[in-house]
C-alpha cells in the first residue's frame, strides 16, 4: 500500500504541538497509508476522500485521536468507539491515552 503526501498546509499544526507530537506524527503516518488526502480544515488536519471528510486528528488535554467523521456508522464488533458529545452526532473516536489502539495500524 502506497502512502499519500503529506500537505505543507497541515505543518503549522504539528509543529506548534507542545504535547502529542510523537503520537500526531502516528496517526497521521496511518491516515496517509488509507490514501486519503490531507488537507486543513477548523485549523487542523482532516483526511478526506473523492472530497468526503473522512476523519481529523484531534488533541485534547489526557488524548489525542483519530475522530471519525461518520464513526456512527462504522462496524465496532471490538466496542472501540466511543461518542464524543451527548445528542445525534456522528462522530466516534476510538479512547486511549496512549497509541497501543492504533499499534495494529501502524505496522501495516
Amino acid at each position: 500500500m502506497t502512502s499519500s503526501e503529506l500537505n505543507p498546509k497541515v505543518d503549522f499544526f504539528f509543529n506548534k504541538a507542545s504535547q502529542w507530537k510523537e503520537e500526531y506524527g502516528k496517526l497521521q503516518t496511518i491516515l496517509l497509508r488509507c490514501q486519503l488526502t490531507e488537507e486543513l480544515k477548523w485549523g487542523g488536519p482532516c483526511y478526506t476522500f473523492q472530497g468526503a471528510n473522512i476523519a481529523l486528528i484531534h488533541g485534547f488535554k489526557e488524548y489525542c485521536a483519530i475522530m471519525f467523521v461518520k464513526g456512527s456508522l462504522l462496524p465496532d464488533p471490538q466496542g472501540i468507539l466511543i461518542q464524543l458529545f451527548h445528542g445525534p452526532q456522528t462522530v466516534r473516536y476510538p479512547y486511549s491515552t496512549g497509541l497501543e489502539i492504533y499499534a495494529a495500524y501502524s505496522e501495516k
